[in-house]
């Protein structure tokens, strides 16, 4: 990465120095290598630590660069391609070969936004916790809330939490079956039980996906879906699904 001063400009500084990181990536450094720390870099650059930072942070947005527990900043490998699905065959996830594990289950009330859209007020729900892992990568943790009145065949001899009490909730949800569903997806920022399964740090940069699902005519399930944005790119197939696709122009440069 050679010095250059940065020349006055009609953008944000910091969005200039973000173009020319960004080039100096494509250029000077390796998938998975390890960035000069900030002091260096903001000396090489000739701007303040302040706007070295903010170029940065756009570049981990961007997915271009990861920030790893004990590691530092390092070059981001290309983004892996999962497809979010709403097909029913997901609820029941957790055996070889299927993107969702089911983690967790526990029993407790939703949060304020969650019960508004479930009606359930302060009421105790079901809250599926599930991971999804591609190619080896966690790159979504989700929280799966599902009423009592979606799910009332539920065994009472199913154990009360954990794994086996999350399969029993999804499946009985997938015997229920849904009819419809809203989405909305936001970015947002890491908390520390999601960042931790992600291998992120607290406060990075996520994908929020928030998911309404609909049966008989009330909202049978929410699910709140955290991905990683240095991971995933979100695109809108022709039938209205969301997917997470491949960064083909990063695959052809990896290869």
């Amino acid at each position: 990465m050679g010095t250059t001063q940065l020349e006055s400009v009609q953008e944000p500084k910091y969005w200039h120095l973000k173009t020319v990181l960004s080039e100096a990536l494509d250029s000077d450094f390796a998938v998975g290598e390890i960035l000069p720390n900030e002091r260096d870099l903001a000396a090489r650059f000739g701007v303040a630590r302040a706007t070295l930072r903010q170029a940065l942070e756009q570049l981990e947005l961007e997915g271009r660069l990861q920030r790893r527990r004990g590691v530092g900043t390092t070059v981001a490998p290309p983004r892996v391609g999962v497809a979010v699905s709403t097909s029913q065959h997901e609820w029941e996830g957790g055996v070889a070969g299927e993107a969702w594990q089911p983690v967790d289950c526990v029993s407790e009330a939703a949060p304020g936004a969650v019960a508004a859209m479930l009606g359930t007020g302060t009421e105790p729900v079901h809250v599926v916790r599930r991971i999804r892992d591609t190619h080896g990568q966690a790159v979504a943790a989700e929280l799966l809330y599902v009423p009592a009145s979606s799910v009332p065949d539920l065994s009472a001899i199913d154990a009360p939490s954990g794994t086996v009490r999350a399969r029993a909730v999804l499946r009985e949800l997938h015997r229920m079956g849904v009819e419809g569903q809203d989405r909305s997806v936001e970015l947002g920022s890491a908390r520390a039980d999601d960042a931790k399964e992600l291998d992120r740090l607290p406060g990075a940069p996520v994908l929020v996906v928030t998911t309404r699902y609909f049966a008989s005519g009330g909202t049978a399930a929410v699910s709140v879906a955290t991905y990683r944005a240095d991971t995933c790119r979100l695109t809108f197939g022709d039938s209205g699904a969301l997917e997470i696709s491949h960064d083909e122009q990063q695959q052809r440069q990896a290869s």
